[in-house]
């Protein structure tokens, strides 16, 4: 059914469809309205049988998860920013058990200095902590691909993260396909888990391991993320048969094949880009671009093949692994190794800052030029940070980088100092 809805909303209302029988949810803004409405689904009684737990913290709300999935009822929870940090002991646990959680990141950047604003610096926070972690570009990929997470968790026994830009894409309106509960319970059948606590057959989960056994343990783990590339391949396609839309999978290209330089990025990014590249190819550019939908399981086969006819590849991502530079570009390097390809890594829109069609195009202008450097920080003043640098040089009591910084920009006045 096709509605104009906010994609918190859309969200909501696939997981509803996906029957999970444990809700465990603290709020944190921008992923908020997600669990309000499944709190509200499940107090009025649309969505049943289902327990929805609004506990202490974040911390709590994985944990109350584990819990459920280990019981064998179907569990998901929803988190951003700083609720990531704070329920990372759960996170690893989660993965390191083999729990089937799905969990939805609405992602925002993580302070200090405060921020409320989009970029990928809580899921990157965990990209090793065992989770496949799936990106979306629009709402109604964030609807899709919510209700094959459950499908793929379920399969390989381990946790997935849905991450979708938070306020781009979680509290923007815009026309969303909501699939039929008859659909979705064709796609999804009833959870049946792989191991669960029974007092009848009683076991032990999350047992201390030592070094006899540990390197073997985390192998499979990285030996089941492996073969999760076949499934998401397999169980998009399906989808997409059942439902006739194409989301989910590793990558999707966007006039990339054949040429000589390939942008490639995550999430909701590639919206804005596609209309600038589409112009740019008008004028002649051999430019194209590729995003990346699973970035755990990382597509190194996939990526090679896409990328073996670049000679270029601009890497734009809203994330920073600091003192080293982007976070998907160096991973890109890796799986590109062999194939002769210049990658340059663009960061961008950290904290929120806007993405423009007139500045990408300079950007990719640069990058067609062989102007980028290695590292390339997108849209950023220069002038700002040399102040604040000459400030730190001249005076020892220099004071909080942050604050000086929006002095200089004009957002608070100045305070004086002596």
């Amino acid at each position: 059914m096709l509605k104009q809805i906010e994609g918190s909303q859309a969200v909501a209302q696939a997981v509803a469809l996906s029957r999970p029988e444990v809700i465990s949810a603290y709020p944190i803004t921008p992923q908020t309205h997600i669990v309000e409405d499944l709190g509200m689904m499940v107090k009025s009684g649309e969505l049943s049988p289902c327990e929805f737990l609004l506990v202490e913290s974040e911390f709590g709300a994985l944990s109350a998860c584990i819990g459920s999935s280990a019981a064998g009822a179907r569990s998901y929870t929803a988190t951003s920013s700083q609720g990531m940090l704070f329920m990372m002991e759960a996170v690893y646990n989660a993965s390191g058990m083999g729990l089937p959680i799905v969990m939805t990141v609405g992602n925002r950047a993580i302070g200090a200095p405060i921020n409320i604003w989009n970029d990928w610096s809580d899921s990157m926070s965990a990209r090793d902590a065992g989770w496949i972690q799936l990106f979306v570009e629009t709402n109604q990929e964030a609807v899709d691909v919510h209700i094959q997470a459950f499908k793929l968790a379920e399969e390989l026994s381990m946790p997935v993260m849905v991450c979708m830009d938070g306020f781009i894409l979680t509290h923007s309106y815009s026309q969303v396909d909501i699939p039929s509960q008859e659909l979705v319970d064709r796609y999804l059948p009833p959870f049946q888990p792989r191991q669960v606590l029974d007092p009848s057959a009683p076991v032990s989960m999350g047992a201390m391991v030592g070094p006899e056994a540990f390197t073997e343990v985390r192998y499979l783990a990285h030996h089941k993320q492996r073969e999760a590339l076949k499934l998401i391949t397999e169980q998009s396609a399906e989808f997409a048969e059942l439902i006739g839309r194409d989301s989910g999978g590793l990558l999707k290209e966007y006039d990339s094949a054949g040429k000589e330089t390939v942008v490639v990025t995550m999430g909701s990014v590639i919206g804005t880009m596609k209309e600038v590249l589409a112009g740019m190819r008008e004028e002649g550019h051999s430019i194209g671009a590729l995003t990346v939908r699973s970035f755990r399981p990382f597509p190194i086969e996939a990526l090679q093949e896409a990328l073996k006819d670049a000679r270029r590849v601009i890497v734009f991502e809203k994330s920073l692994a600091v003192g080293m530079g982007g976070i998907l570009a160096n991973d890109i390097r890796m799986a590109t190794r062999g194939l002769n390809l210049e990658v340059h890594s663009v960061i961008g829109g950290l904290g929120g800052r806007p993405i423009t069609r007139a500045n990408l195009r300079r950007m990719f202008e640069k990058g067609l030029n062989d102007q980028l450097n290695r590292i390339h920080f997108h849209d950023m003043r220069m002038d700002v940070v040399n102040r604040e640098l000459e400030r730190e040089k001249a005076q020892r009591l220099s004071g909080s980088a942050a604050e000086n910084i929006l002095s200089d920009v004009g957002m608070v006045a100045a305070a004086k100092t002596i």
